[in-house]
């Protein structure tokens, strides 16, 4: 089978589209020939060498994708020719995935490939942002960072079903048109002083922050209420500073982490999710822009435009 791979870390030009040999099964996996998989900002720490990655060189990054069963492995419950999907397999990058049966998630018909490999690892982020690390309420204000970003168009958009208002912060007028069409209420820029601005749409503060960039959280604590929350879920601006636990008490606010990996602990778990997300899909309740799609054979043009920045929504590769 071709992947796409990497032996070395670095830049771009390290990605390799090679022959290797295809995935050998083990008993509790069958083989998946993948029709889309999902390119995230992971996949790139990880050719950096600087996330945590699975395997000996070649490496093969990506976790998330769809595609249908072409090798059962006398799993009766499966059979050759189902349309699957998952959200945490390793080695995604490749015409060929050996999936774990506790990972594989029943895609529906009314699921096309290139939509979960477009929504669920970031689908399943918003998911569990706004209903575990945070509950959001009818009424309230939540505040998304990298709002034209895929969590945060899908975050838009689950905030406003369960009832809140939602401000989100980006870095161009081409993006904040982005998140308007998702239904953000204000969108702000990251060159404008944006926690005037905030204060102005909500005089005491937002009720939660969602920050996946990082270097932002002192910022975050600052326009956020007291008894607010602030949810740490990304470094994509890089490390923050330390919080000072004396604020926390002084204010009562609240620093919340999050991470997907603690969520989908379960092939029950995992499935619950997924169907949600799947289900205000297929209702109109959640709404994606398209994806921009790229050959696997062309994965070093996929990073490039990713680690660009210029992309809103998601970008897929397609083997």
């Amino acid at each position: 089978m071709k992947a796409l791979t990497f032996s070395s870390f670095g830049n771009s030009d390290v990605l390799e589209y090679i022959e290797i040999p295809n995935p050998q099964l083990k008993n509790d996996e069958i083989l998946v020939e993948m029709k889309a998989i999902g390119l995230n900002f992971a996949d790139v720490y990880r050719r950096k060498g600087n996330y945590h990655l699975k395997g000996n060189p070649p490496f093969i990054a990506g976790y998330e994708g769809a595609g249908i069963v072409v090798d059962a492995n006398n799993h009766p419950e499966y059979k050759i020719g189902d349309r699957v999907a998952f959200a945490d397999v390793p080695f995604a990058n490749a015409e060929l995935v050996a999936v774990n049966i506790n990972h594989v998630l029943p895609l529906p018909k009314e699921i096309s490939f290139e939509t979960a490999a477009s929504v669920l690892l970031q689908g399943l982020t918003a998911h569990y942002l706004a209903t575990d690390s945070h509950k959001t309420a009818k009424d309230e204000t939540v505040l998304i960072h990298a709002v034209a970003g895929g969590v945060g168009q899908i975050l838009t958009q689950i905030s406003k079903l369960l009832g809140a208002q939602v401000i989100g912060l980006t870095s161009s007028a081409e993006k904040a048109k982005a998140a308007y069409e998702q239904g953000a209420d204000h969108v702000f820029l990251y060159n404008e002083d944006w926690k005037s601005e905030i204060f102005k749409v909500v005089p005491k503060g937002v009720d939660v922050v969602y920050d996946s960039i990082g270097s932002t959280l002192t910022d975050s604590f600052k326009v956020t209420k007291e008894c607010g929350q602030v949810v740490f879920f990304g470094m994509a601006g890089g490390d923050p500073e330390p919080v000072n636990p004396r604020m926390l008490m002084d204010t009562s606010k609240t620093l919340t982490g999050g991470d997907l990996w603690s969520y989908l602990n379960s092939k029950e778990e995992r499935i619950k999710r997924a169907n949600q997300l799947f289900s205000w899909i297929i209702d109109g309740k959640i709404k994606l822009s398209e994806p921009t799609s790229f050959k696997l054979s062309e994965g070093k043009l996929a990073h490039d435009y990713l680690e660009s920045r210029k992309s809103t929504g998601k970008i897929i590769l397609i083997p």
